[in-house]
């Protein structure tokens, strides 16, 4: 129309869409051309320091969608914290030590290049490998929008690093926490080296060839038993899932408290009989796996059977009946246990309590070695067929009772995914006895999130073994220990640990390849450097990941406020991390823990290349091969992603839920828009409206827009993202569709100077910083986005960056005031209730046909004269009925109509006009609604009895008329602030 320039419509260089593939790069160079990073970090901190301390993850392969949840995590806090006046040094770590890595450098080579390959070769290759890894990690976790000490990052393969280790393996020692012992630790023999419980997983889904076996008793037997059972022959029944294990048994055991009996036992395949001691509660069950009928012969309690004796199923040695411990159960099997001290935990303690032999005659391939005492035997492979050799045996010997299938939770090996055997080596032990005490008190300072994590690590700690922290592997920190060469004795001292340390600091750990013994020892000990050869055994790579606040602490303190990594963790890192320090230091490294979950898919499974559900975090941020499942996001929405799932449990990913969430990015996006586009000509310092002058329905979305930025703030400090997201959402939803509805007539068809216009546009103005700055933790894009759309330099802005501008802010005037309330806003909230009822009427209008645009019709509004609510709202109504801002806050605009009147004003439309009613019983409002006297505007389309009357502008109401004139008279110059 003629008026069409005279609108105000929105202006604004902020895209509707995000566009993040180009924008998002740029907004990353543009923090680092302003070093935003660096200014957060070196500025005057008001609330002081916080430290999140980084778990390093392994530098072995591609990124996943569970390193993208961790690490955006912690940028959202790290940045969440920097923003309220925290100061935030974020060093990232890498693990670069270890078999992952190893294992990747020989598979990448040929056989013959493995078979000549020495252990310094490896290790370089495996430096190399792990670098390029740590360099292509840390661009895409730059991508993701993550800060930190990317140039500065900790790599457990740098010779400080190493050196740092040493000292505190060094401080262990001297504080009597490290031996060398031979006893059983888990054993990969896939792998071929030893394990820590943190390195193992366990399927649920591993099926063992179990056996029941019956063993001879031989010699005399003891007096009290004989006077139960007389002297006839006796057997004693055991249960095992590693058959493979019998050669080395060394002794049955029970529990000296549990009942036991003597029965009878009539095989009915075979017509034999045994006489045989079993546990009394198992007697019944064992009747129906072994097929057999019993008469029972005697009952006592287990301590009756010591000095019992049987003859050795395989070897034939007499062999004793043993007291074990509360780990023998009537929960299955037959109550006795088979006892090999050198293939199990409970079995060795009870060995070292009878002094028996702590046999384990198993090659690190898993195979028996001449130790079995078979010659049919020897080569046998544990895993494979050792298990059908041993039963074949049994079975020609007689003492096999059943062959049973038996499926059951097994120990993997996490990295090559196959099963690993309990197998007495020598190695070196972390002595967790002596610590467990002073680690648990720790444990009972640190603040765990969620709190229903406070109990995971405390049973692990309880029932935790030794830690066995030598690895029989080549890329990794050596364990500084000598052994002579005559009879094999390790020497192994607080001096030597020094000396290295100091070499290791300068060199790296090459050094122990690299130099001669009598280099590597301290001069007092050199002399006799030739009676000694340097020990090949490498740490734990959980010694090296839990050695990192040492590597940090001077940068960032400790213990540190908070280690974030998943649930998995409590068994590793944070476990090791913690005994570490207590052990040097006698606390704990971290005042808090946060624990997530696993990533997983709409149906709850794991992320699996088998079943072709892996997704990953590049195609999120790029786009995928297939653009309809995975178009470029951009990070800000895998980032919103992260903020929106209740990262406590297992969090769902897939295309669906991807798609979900780049609308909610699309929906803050456009809400921003509305914002920026509608202040386009305001200037802070001369338009701003105080909150004391704003009309009602200005207040009350301040108040409300208060209510969710502290809602926020407190959901952040808890980091609880998920809820606080959550509010945001909702509250853009109901600002579009109440606040941003009420304004647009104020905004587009105002004169541009109006205080019913510039108030408008304060609220607008002060909402859109503050949502750049609550949007800045979590989609730090967009918010900087936001913040670089603003109008004006950033001198008015108060800062160039987002970032930089500190926390949510006060509206002006309100000062000291937030959460408290005020009377035109609550006013205002309650008679929103009329809004919802009028919208019920105006919609069966529509759907009749009788109107189309709300501004077509006139509202009336009766409130019921009794009833607290009915009265509630007549007051209210009152109070906005006398507002000086009856262009904004009178019934008319809140309803969205032409006309609108009260029951206390005008009488109700006439019968004949009525079109639709709707009541509200609850609140005890009707609305009735009737056709709007007058004609539509043209500019504004409100219906008015002025439009038609004015000469000079024939099609407008003599409002719009007035703002034309104005315009003109100003020749439509609008310039923007």
């Amino acid at each position: 129309t003629a008026y069409t320039d005279t609108v105000l419509l929105p202006q604004t260089a902020f895209d509707l869409r995000a566009n993040a593939t180009k924008r998002e790069p740029e907004i990353q160079e543009f923090w680092a051309s302003k070093n935003v990073y660096t200014q957060l970090r070196e500025r005057e901190a008001p609330m002081g320091r916080f430290s999140l301390h980084d778990g390093p993850p392994y530098a072995n392969g591609s990124l996943h969608m569970g390193h993208a949840l961790n690490k955006i995590l912690k940028d959202a806090i790290n940045k969440f914290k920097a923003m309220q006046g925290y100061k935030v040094k974020y060093i990232p770590g890498w693990d670069c030590h270890g078999l992952p890595i190893e294992l990747k450098v020989l598979q990448n080579m040929k056989a013959s290049e493995r078979e000549s390959l020495t252990p310094l070769q490896l290790r370089a290759k495996a430096a190399s490998f792990a670098r390029e890894t740590v360099g292509e990690q840390r661009q895409s976790f730059e991508r993701y929008g993550v800060w930190g000490e990317f140039d500065n990052p900790y790599l457990t393969l740098l010779p400080k690093y190493e050196a740092k280790q040493l000292g505190i393996f060094e401080e262990m020692v001297r504080g009597g926490h490290i031996y060398r012992g031979r006893k059983p630790v888990y054993w990969s023999p896939s792998t071929r080296t030893a394990l820590a419980e943190s390195e193992l997983e366990y399927p649920e889904d591993h099926v063992s060839k179990s056996v029941y076996v019956s063993f001879r008793c031989t010699g005399e037997i003891p007096a009290a038993l004989k006077d139960l059972v007389g002297g006839d022959a006796l057997e004693v029944a055991i249960w095992t899932t590693t058959p493979w294990t019998i050669p080395a048994n060394r002794a049955v055991a029970v529990n000296p408290i549990l009942e036991y009996a003597v029965v009878k036992a009539t095989f009915t395949e075979t017509g034999t009989t045994r006489r045989m001691v079993v546990a009394t509660d198992l007697v019944g069950a064992l009747e129906g796996l072994l097929g057999m009928t019993t008469e029972l012969v005697a009952t006592f309690k287990g301590g009756v059977l010591e000095g019992l004796r049987y003859e050795h199923p395989i070897t034939g040695v007499v062999t004793p009946v043993v007291m074990g411990g509360e780990y023998i159960t009537t929960e299955s099997g037959t109550g006795l246990v088979h006892t090999a001290p050198g293939h199990g935990a409970d079995d060795f303690v009870v060995g070292m309590k009878y002094g028996l032999e702590v046999a384990a005659p198993v090659d690190a391939k898993g195979d028996f070695t001449d130790e079995v005492g078979l010659a049919s035997l020897v080569g046998a492979n544990v895993l494979k067929d050792a298990n059908d050799k041993v039963i074949e045996l049994l079975k020609e010997r007689g003492t096999l009772l059943l062959v049973y299938p038996y499926k059951h939770k097994y120990p993997y090996d996490w990295r090559s995914k196959q099963p690993v055997i309990w197998r007495a080596t020598p190695q070196w032990f972390a002595s967790i006895d002596g610590l467990r005490e002073k680690v648990l008190g720790a444990v009972n300072k640190v603040t765990f999130i969620p709190e229903s994590y406070a109990n995971r690590m405390r049973p692990m700690i309880e029932g935790r073994s030794d830690w066995c922290i030598s690895r029989q592997r080549s890329w990794g920190v050596p364990i500084p220990a000598f052994y002579r060469k005559d009879n094999n004795e390790a020497l192994l001292t607080p001096e030597i640990i020094r000396h290295v340390r100091d070499i290791v600091a300068e060199r790296g750990t090459n050094a122990w390849y690299e130099l001669t013994i009598g280099e590597l020892l301290p001069e007092e000990y050199r002399a006799d450097a030739e009676l000694y050869e340097k020990g090949m055994d490498t740490m734990d790579v959980w010694f090296d990941s839990g050695s990192s606040w040492a590597y940090v602490e001077d940068e960032i303190g400790s213990p540190v406020d908070l280690y974030l990594e998943g649930q998995d963790q409590h068994r590793g890192w944070f476990q090791s991390s913690l005994i570490t320090s207590v052990a040097v230091r006698g606390q704990a490294p971290y005042k808090a823990v946060m624990t997530h979950g696993f990533c997983v898919d709409e149906n709850g499974r794991k992320m699996s290349k088998s079943i072709g559900n892996v997704i990953d975090p590049r195609d999120i941020i790029e786009g995928g091969k297939d653009l309809k499942k995975f178009p470029p996001y951009g990070a800000d929405t895998l980032r919103l992603w992260v903020a929106s799932v209740d990262y406590t449990g297992d969090v769902a990913i897939s295309p669906e839920i991807m798609a979900n969430i780049a609308k909610n990015a699309a929906m803050i996006r456009n809400r921003a828009r509305f914002m920026l586009g509608n202040v386009f000509d305001f200037d802070p310092k001369s338009h701003a409206a105080s909150f004391d002058s704003l009309p009602m329905l200005d207040r009350h979305i301040v108040c409300e827009a208060e209510a969710v930025f502290q809602e926020i703030t407190e959901s952040y400090n808890a980091y609880a993202f998920g809820k606080a997201t959550k509010a945001l959402i909702a509250f853009l939803q109901e600002l579009s569709s109440l606040y941003f509805e009420l304004a647009k007539d104020r905004l587009y068809i105002s004169s541009p100077n109006s205080t019913r216009r510039r108030s408008c546009q304060s609220v607008l103005r002060w909402l859109a910083e503050n949502l750049a700055r609550v949007l800045g933790p979590v989609t730090c894009h967009m918010a900087e986005d936001i913040w670089q759309a603003l109008p004006g330099a950033a001198a008015d802005k108060g800062a160039e960056s987002v970032f930089l501008a500190g926390w949510v802010t006060a509206y002006p005037g309100r000062e000291g005031l937030v959460g408290s309330t005020d009377e035109g806003a609550e006013a205002y909230r309650n008679i929103l209730k009329v809004r919802e009822t009028c919208n019920l009427a105006l919609e069966k209008v529509r759907k009749a046909g009788d109107l189309g645009l709300s501004f077509e019709a006139r509202a009336h509004v009766a409130v019921a004269s009794e009833g607290e609510a009915a009265l509630s709202l007549r007051r209210s109504l009152e109070v906005v009925a006398a507002s000086p801002h009856q262009d904004v806050d009178s019934l008319r605009w809140l309803l969205g109509v032409s006309q609108a009147d009260t029951d206390a004003s005008a009488p109700a439309p006439a019968a004949g006009e009525l079109l639709a009613a709707e009541a509200n019983e609850e609140s005890g409002v009707t609305v009735s609604v009737a056709r709007a006297a007058g004609t539509k505007c043209e500019r504004c389309y409100i219906h008015c009895s002025t439009v038609g009357t004015l000469e000079a502008h024939k099609p407008l109401c003599a409002r719009c008329a007035a703002v034309v004139d104005e315009w003109r008279a100003g020749q439509g110059q609008l310039q923007a602030a």
